[in-house]
């Protein structure tokens, strides 16, 4: 049975924002928990719960208030109730949008037998004449792409990060022109997911990339996304102290495991 605010398959748009979805989805699972530690990092948000599990997000740093206090929120974050904090998924400010999607990751990211520890080309079906839209820059998957793909179009909100780079804007013009779309779950903090995936309703593949995916198939069954690509906290103290010391994905990957989750 879909999803009660999805619309069917045929006519695939998010009737629903997803962040929205992930609130509704994890409340019940939130309620009992309380934080034990957050920290808003340069690079990525983290959140501990009560019970030990910890989260991901990345920090958007782009569109923050202005001043020596960055973070407007309700201090200190350790103690509240987990459900409060996972509330904040749905905030217009985007660094409470990251505690919010943190704490959503503490509770869904965790290890199962679903998971694949494989490479994510690997689960994608992917053939020399397929134009590829990668909606982020994913530096490690550019050349690999490149050689097996027929085009590889890469859309970036900041276009001087590269060269070749599209800009954010043209995402609806030439995703749907795709056969396979790589979408980074920044967006999902920078509140734009929504549009990027209904721009991908066409493409064959469809993967939500990077740290900050929510491992949860549920929300994606009636929507083009096949293939969910995220992370698992191991070590959460040592995530924490990173975080905290605006370390990124090269630091954070001993403490982390990359995991795949094929949704069709």
């Amino acid at each position: 049975m879909p999803l009660r605010g999805w619309k069917a398959p045929g006519d695939i748009v998010l009737a629903m924002e997803l962040r929205t979805r992930i609130h509704e989805y994890l409340f019940p699972e939130a309620q009992g928990r309380t934080i034990a530690d957050a920290r808003i990092g340069l690079g990525y948000t983290a959140v501990r719960l009560d019970n030990g599990l910890c989260g991901l997000a990345f920090t958007v740093k782009q569109d923050t208030a202005h001043g020596c206090s960055l973070f407007d929120g309700e201090l200190p974050l350790e103690g509240r109730p987990a459900e409060e904090v996972l509330g904040l998924i749905r905030s217009r400010d985007k660094l409470e949008t990251a505690l919010g999607m943190a704490t959503a990751n503490a509770l869904a990211n965790t290890y199962s037998q679903d998971l694949c520890h494989k490479d994510i080309l690997e689960f994608l079906d992917l053939r020399s004449s397929d134009r590829v839209g990668m909606v982020g820059m994913f530096g490690p998957l550019l050349q690999p792409l490149r050689e097996r793909a027929a085009e590889v179009i890469v859309f970036e909100r900041d276009t001087s990060k590269g060269e070749h780079l599209q800009p954010e804007s043209k995402i609806p013009e030439q995703l749907p022109g795709c056969r396979v779309a790589l979408i980074t779950a920044t967006s999902i903090v920078n509140h734009s997911i929504d549009g990027f995936i209904h721009a991908a309703k066409n493409c064959r593949e469809v993967a939500i990339l990077g740290p900050t995916t929510p491992l949860l198939p549920e929300l994606f069954r009636d929507t083009p996304v096949t293939c969910l690509s995220g992370v698992v906290v191991s070590s959460p103290s040592q995530v924490l102290r990173v975080v905290s010391s605006a370390g990124g994905m090269r630091q954070l990957k001993p403490f982390v495991d990359k995991v795949n989750l094929p949704l069709k």
